[in-house]
């Protein structure tokens, strides 16, 4: 990404990565080695991804060909793996009665809209009915017992170590949440204006907010102007955050092996950096779309979209840029294709100091290209580095302690920046193991094009890709301001085109796998059908548990049922473990209800497990049971 220099202050080992990695000299080392796989690599990718990808299924490991004799396939059929998730004994056996009473009383609250959608308001009554400490004892007792471990890292100890004893790990999340406010969020203008930024350009039509003087745009974008006035408190958070974190992953390492901490960017950056971050990175990544579209590449996908070298240069100079695209990309090169694509075009932006003159957008109020970081200045620079410091130390104590790093996906106009701090983490620190995870939203229109795209640069330079699947967790938010700012909404229309994109996103990444065991995802969802599809999929393509590649995540207080048999059945299965002090921790359990208020109203086969098993219980005379471990 952007070119910063380390502080002299971080401690390193002899030979250990660092962010040092962003000085000029690295990144065009680490571009020239990638450049020595050869542009005929990067041409016959697509073609060898697909021959390999449809011979998977039926070649366990993608390694040996296909197979085709019968004693192979019944080796196979013998060495599949399944998972029975209506066993309620084996599911509930990690807790007790009251537990599993607590859970029926949260899931039946959860059920009722009026009580999900006013969450806030009901709960800010109940403070002032109950007084503080009476509404903390209250919610420990119900919501906040239910979805949350606890309020520091040495209280979740115990819940830790149970469901270790059971088969199931953890992933350490200290759940206190930052955002921007509405007035900052607003006036991104790469997030309320959705259309493509090149589209326009030239044409006469203009909407009202582009007809607006440049002094009403620069009031407009007084909130990410704000972000350059240094504020040493801002700082001094994201410093504490982090030193939350570093105690999360030691209490990752210390209790379980193979752990995983997550960690949210806005806690170690200034969201309203953040928030310009992802403008130049979308303004970009859209500039690349409209000039593709001028080569006739539109409706295909992000990664196989590749401009002619020749007729851009043409089209940029057209448009008034005068830099030589064309001797970038094939200067020093012996064979060239004559094309890129938008891994070659992002490339830009990482060795910016030497393409100045080529990072220009067009202006669509003035009619003409601008320099793309012409407000990306001195302070922006110092707030990337000091991010980069952060996630520096938090990946080394991460190394230290046995711990991997996930990093959680957040709002649309935030997560282009989140996202590309993780992916230059991840070249520094997945060399030889997984150590960062990036999470994907599969909820996005674009979650497929992010995916494969990343899966590919990681093959490219030769690192572990590692990733988390979610279906998404703003959507609401996201939607209410898609539809008030007037942009296209970002998240598909509906579950089923959001399951499709998932198992799309997620067969991509299993074929990765299958292929060569370079790559590694976390299944965090709790489809039942997706879980039974992930397995399916991984004894088509011969990838076994004890591999640790595949693995998968669920949240603290949902769907025991499929966690547990998972854990037993020897799957690497994880629960998202969230814990904070419970005032500080209300705007997660808030969220948690809005995005999973269609989940809870359709529960039904939870609850009625749940009532099977305090049935059996107490047919039994085991209504006392207590866990044992």
């Amino acid at each position: 990404m952007f070119c910063v220099r380390a502080p002299v202050l971080l401690s390193r080992t002899p030979g250990a990565d660092s962010p040092g990695r962003w000085l000029l000299s690295s990144r065009i080392s680490l571009r020239r080695s990638s450049a020595q796989r050869t542009e005929q690599h990067r041409d016959e990718a697509s073609s060898r991804d697909r021959a390999e990808r449809a011979s998977a299924p039926q070649c366990p490991g993608g390694r040996d060909g296909p197979t085709s004799t019968s004693s192979s396939s019944r080796t196979r059929a013998a060495n599949e793996i399944s998972v029975d998730f209506d066993l309620t004994r084996e599911a509930y056996k990690s807790k007790d009665s009251l537990e599993l009473l607590r859970s029926l009383v949260v899931f039946k609250l959860c059920s009722y809209d009026i009580l999900v959608e006013k969450n806030t308001e009901i709960m800010d009554l109940g403070k002032k009915i109950l007084g503080q400490r009476a509404f903390n004892q209250f919610m420990k007792m119900t919501f906040y017992g239910q979805f949350v471990a606890g309020e520091d890292h040495k209280s979740i100890r115990p819940l830790i170590q149970k469901n270790q004893a059971f088969g199931v790990g953890s992933v350490l999340d200290y759940s206190v949440e930052e955002d921007i406010s509405q007035e900052e969020a607003d006036s991104c203008e790469s997030a309320a204006d959705n259309q493509s930024i090149g589209e326009r350009h030239g044409e006469e039509k203009q909407n009202e907010r582009q007809q607006q003087p440049e002094e009403e745009e620069e009031r407009l974008r007084g909130g990410v102007t704000a972000a350059r006035t240094h504020s040493d408190s801002a700082e001094a958070k994201c410093d504490r955050h982090m030193e939350t974190f570093i105690k999360c992953i030691k209490a990752s390492g210390g209790n379980s092996m193979d752990g995983f901490s997550a960690i949210k960017m806005t806690a170690l950056g200034r969201p309203q950096f953040l928030l310009q971050l992802s403008e130049v990175l979308v303004k970009w990544q859209r500039f690349f779309s409209f000039l593709a579209s001028q080569q006739g590449k539109d409706g295909v996908d992000a990664l196989n979209q590749r401009l002619e070298l020749n007729q851009l240069q043409e089209s940029l100079t057209k448009l008034g840029a005068t830099g030589d695209f064309c001797g970038w990309f094939t200067d020093g090169k012996e064979e060239t294709s004559g094309t890129i694509d938008v891994l070659d075009w992002n490339s830009l932006i990482d060795d910016r100091p030497q393409t100045s003159d080529l990072l220009v957008v067009p202006n669509v109020q003035r009619g003409e290209l601008e320099p793309l970081l012409e407000k990306f200045g001195t302070e922006e620079e110092e707030q990337m580095k000091r991010m980069m410091q952060r996630m520096d130390i938090l990946a080394k104590h991460a190394l230290e302690n046995g711990v991997r790093l996930m990093v959680d996906a957040e709002q649309t106009y935030l997560q282009p920046a989140i996202s590309r701090v993780t992916l230059e983490m991840q070249r520094i620190y997945n060399r030889e193991q997984p150590v960062i995870f990036n999470t994907y939203q599969c909820y996005l229109k674009d979650a497929y094009d992010n995916v494969s795209m990343d899966v590919e640069l990681s093959r490219r330079e030769g690192w572990c890709f590692a990733a988390k699947l979610v279906r998404g967790a703003y959507m609401y938010q996201e939607r209410e301001r898609a539809e008030e700012f007037g942009y296209e909404d970002p998240i598909h229309p509906d579950y089923e085109s959001t399951n499709r994109m998932y198992h799309r996103c997620l067969d991509h990444v299993l074929a990765e796998i299958a292929i060569n065991r370079n790559a590694n995802v976390m299944v965090a969802s709790h489809n039942e059908d997706t879980v039974k599809h992930t397995i399916h999929r991984m004894n088509e393509l011969g990838l076994v548990p004890t591999e640790n590649k595949v693995y998968f995540g669920q949240l603290l207080g949902m769907c025991d049922q499929i966690s547990f048999p998972l854990g037993q059945a020897g799957f690497p299965v994880y629960k998202y473990v969230p814990y904070g002090p419970v005032s500080e921790v209300m705007p997660y359990l808030s969220r948690r209800a809005q995005e999973n208020r269609g989940f809870m109203k359709g529960v039904q086969k939870e609850r009625g497990l749940l009532w099977k098993e305090l049935k059996r219980r107490l047919s039994s005379g085991e209504l006392l049971y207590r866990p044992t471990y």
